[in-house]
């Protein structure tokens, strides 16, 4: 295999940037595309150069030549499609969250026993350098024990208003830190509290608030508010302090590392996740897709996130669902 051939399916906002991020691997062709809004479809296709197109992901899936596929789709749209795809053999990379409910978590799982392919989920931020710095300079021992995690995930109201019809901040954002802090901590989150409001009356709330009790003793809060001013100079404010018995570790993600200043005010454009670098869409969501595929090219089996740990960052953020809609604490 000199090149792994790619199809994305899904071709909404994120997926086209996949095909961004694809299109700047070396070892990677992006070969095919799928969805199933067909102008869309046309749409992407005609940026890509990409002629084979389908509708149906069954028909891409019976192409032999597809060795990998993403999985782009909406998260409660995951399941079927990436089932199907391990079932026909295709290594696949699933977005994040891996799937709305943990029965549907538990499916996908399933199948990844049942199939010699390589699966991962995109929890993009274990590939951010600076949280990876931070997961090693915790394994290394330099903070101790942990006892406290805290990770803030703001973005601006308008970015939330094209996303709250369809998930909630604490699953659709705090996923990603739930997962880092299972990741550094190295233990089972046992109970979630959480509280939400609901602003501008979507089928889901603004903002949420969530603590977790670990069976290591530590507690994690997470803040996810969708509802920072539309004048927000960045689009995400992001930050994660970890306290152990030795010392912390911080990262702020935000504002100011990078700030331009135009007729409009100031802006602090992206420069972690999916930048522009010298023509080509890079950052973290590159790195990820980049070490997935070079897995592939290499028949290396991926190690940086298992099935199970991303369905273990879901079972948490829909536990603490749970707590916000009842008021109560849920076990898990």
């Amino acid at each position: 295999m000199n090149k792994v051939k790619v199809a994305v399916i899904g071709l909404g906002w994120f997926g086209e940037k996949h095909c961004e991020a694809l299109s700047g691997i070396s070892h990677v062709e992006l070969y095919a595309l799928c969805d199933c809004a067909e102008p869309r479809l046309k749409e992407v296709a005609k940026t890509f150069g990409v002629t084979k197109t389908y509708t149906d992901y069954n028909k891409l899936l019976a192409d032999p030549n597809v060795d990998m596929v993403n999985v782009v789709t909406m998260w409660d749209q995951h399941v079927a499609p990436t089932v199907a795809a391990l079932k026909a053999g295709k290594h696949v990379f699933l977005e994040k969250p891996m799937a709305s409910s943990v029965a549907d978590c538990e499916t996908i799982v399933k199948a990844t026993k049942a199939t010699s392919k390589f699966f991962t989920v995109g929890h993009i931020c274990r590939f951010n350098p600076r949280y990876a710095a931070a997961k090693a300079a915790i394994a290394e021992g330099k903070i101790g024990k942990i006892v406290s995690m805290y990770a803030r995930r703001n973005i601006p109201a308008f970015v939330g208003a094209s996303v709250l019809p369809k998930i909630g901040p604490i699953i659709g954002d705090g996923v990603h830190d739930t997962d880092l802090m299972l990741w550094y901590s190295g233990a089972k989150i046992v109970s979630a509290y959480a509280q939400t409001v609901n602003v501008r009356k979507f089928k889901n709330p603004d903002l949420g608030w969530t603590m977790y009790r670990f069976d290591s003793g530590a507690v994690g809060v997470l803040e996810d508010t969708w509802f920072l001013p539309d004048t927000t100079a960045f689009q995400i404010d992001e930050r994660m302090e970890i306290i152990g018995t030795e010392g912390s570790v911080h990262v702020h993600e935000t504002y100011p590392n990078f700030s331009v200043c135009d007729k409009t005010g100031w802006h602090s454009p992206d420069t972690t996740y999916w930048p522009m670098l010298h023509g080509v869409r890079a950052g973290a969501l590159r790195e990820e897709l980049n070490y997935f595929s070079t897995c592939v090219l290499e028949g290396r089996k991926p190690t940086v996130i298992t099935a199970e740990e991303s369905a273990a960052a879901v079972r948490a953020c829909l536990a603490a669902e749970k707590s916000a809609a009842t008021g109560k604490l849920v076990k898990l």
